[in-house]
């Protein structure tokens, strides 16, 4: 329970209607949610606009109203009029929750690829020092052991203060979160007060929201421009940035707090060298400020070692030892679906991976060459009424790096899958004949053909859906799970 006037202490105020003390026992942004005593927050979706639910609130019992714009309101119940609701939400609701950032270590991770995998080393580490850790993400989110399920990459701003409270109140002392681009555009994150930002890295991708990649790195470094927006705790804020990245410079010039770069091939703080790549793990030395160190992580790729590089950046600016990194991270044996590997006993690798993105699939299918001994051969479509501009490029790298390409659908929503797969077969023409690839817009029969043609020392990788246990077609929600089919697909066919 907590004053109106208290609750808006700290919002962008146009006009203020009726009293403002009034007592609130909690908020909501969706009217259906909305509880007698309730404070109502107006917020424009992408589907829907809240300020159309005012009556609906008030019927189930809205002791108050905050708009972006004048609404009608009963005589007696207080209108809030702020300039910006999702900031004002986000506001009110750390207010509402106590401010409970302020109680934890928070780690939010940022970039296009990578995030997933980072988190998780992160929490590895902060486990193995002997913390109760809270994990944020894509894939789901913990509280201790105790997992719970996602809605968003980065939850709504009032949803995100409740479960950080969750968190507080489970005696969680450390937390780690995937913080996307559209969460900080959209505010989701106002209000939490980070202690590290980690920048793995950016390439295209959102587009269809952002506009261009000059908005989505402005988005990003937002999350370092933060970092002294608070000053609830006394801990020193870290941007650890991958210095690699050709936008390394732009967010380094964006942090406000102390910087660790960590990286390959540039000056930095956090450096590998002697980096050996195999079908399943990758071994290599680290030298830190803390000390050097070797790593031999159970995760393939180029891109695992960037992400094991910017946990040790992370664990070393919170001062844990370099042996409790060393062993948190050699002790992951694998993220779902991030180059997990289905296996029956064939004699040819099966790899699904969440790369969604042209970066991405670059990546995972380089990281494939370095161990296959025959064909790599990939199976990916496209998400529909997302970002159309990526959808050549992608096809023109899977034609380029693969030896065969199957085109398919992946989560089509309501645009055609045929028009879709079209698109990507732009790219793929640049490269290839119908010779070095096919289109099958089933994913269940793509993933079957690909295993019926897959023969000893190939490789196919499935990407674009990773961990997703579903594929949305129109408005429907269907099972579907990348993993699951190619098990069945291999018991069927080998």
């Amino acid at each position: 329970m907590i004053n109106l006037r208290e609750l808006i202490r700290d919002l962008d105020i146009v006009e203020t209607r009726g009293t403002l003390d009034t007592v609130l026992a909690g908020l909501s942004y969706d009217s259906r949610k909305v509880a007698p005593g309730y404070g109502f927050v107006c917020v424009e979706g992408f589907k829907t606009d809240g300020h159309r639910y005012v009556q609906s609130a008030l019927e189930q019992g809205a002791a108050a109203v905050v708009a972006q714009r004048p609404v009608e309101v009963p005589e007696g119940v207080p209108l809030v009029i702020v300039r910006d609701t999702r900031k004002g939400l986000a506001l009110m609701s750390a207010a509402m929750t106590g401010y409970p950032s302020r109680k934890l270590t928070m780690v939010g991770v940022t970039g296009t690829n990578g995030k997933t995998t980072t988190t998780y080393l992160i929490e590895r580490i902060f486990g193995e020092e002997g913390y109760k850790v809270g994990l944020i993400g894509t894939i789901m989110n913990k509280i201790g052991e105790k997992a719970l399920p996602v809605t968003n990459t980065t939850p709504e701003s009032l949803d995100l203060q409740v479960l950080l409270k969750e968190m507080v109140d489970s005696g969680v002392t450390h937390a780690v979160m995937e913080v996307s681009s559209h969460a900080l555009d959209l505010n989701r994150t106002e209000a939490v007060e980070f202690d590290n930002a980690v920048f793995t890295n950016i390439t295209q991708d959102h587009l269809d929201f952002h506009g261009n990649m000059e908005n989505y790195l402005e988005a990003k470094k937002k999350l370092f421009a933060g970092l002294d927006r608070y000053v609830g705790k006394s801990l020193p804020k870290y941007g650890i940035i991958n210095s690699d990245d050709p936008s390394a410079r732009s967010i380094i010039e964006a942090t406000k707090g102390r910087v660790l770069t960590y990286g390959v091939k540039n000056d930095c703080d956090v450096k590998a060298y002697n980096i050996s790549l195999r079908s399943d793990r990758a071994a290599f030395d680290v030298i830190t400020p803390k000390g050097d160190l070797y790593l031999e992580i159970h995760l393939p790729g180029m891109f695992n070692v960037y992400n094991s590089l910017a946990a040790v950046a992370v664990g070393i600016s919170r001062d844990i030892g370099l042996d409790s990194v060393k062993k948190a991270l050699e002790s992951v044996k694998g993220v779902p679906g991030r180059m997990e590997k289905v296996s029956e006993g064939q004699d040819f690798t099966v790899l699904v991976d969440y790369a969604h993105t042209p970066d991405g699939l670059e990546n995972i299918i380089r990281a494939a060459r370095e161990f296959a001994r025959g064909r790599v051969i990939t199976v990916f479509g496209c998400g529909g009424d997302r970002d159309r501009s990526k959808r050549p490029i992608m096809g023109e790298i899977s034609a380029r790096l693969s030896d065969y390409s199957v085109l398919t659908s992946d989560n089509p929503r309501t645009e055609d899958p045929l028009f879709i797969i079209s698109q990507i077969e732009e790219g793929v023409r640049k490269v290839v004949d119908r010779s070095g690839y096919s289109v099958i817009p089933d994913r269940r029969e793509a993933i079957a053909t690909a295993v019926q043609m897959a023969e000893a020392g190939d490789v196919i990788l499935i990407a674009g859906k990773g961990h997703e246990t579903y594929q949305i077609i129109n408005d429907r929600v269907n099972h579907f799970d990348d993993r699951e089919v190619a098990r069945e697909m291999l018991q069927k066919y080998r």
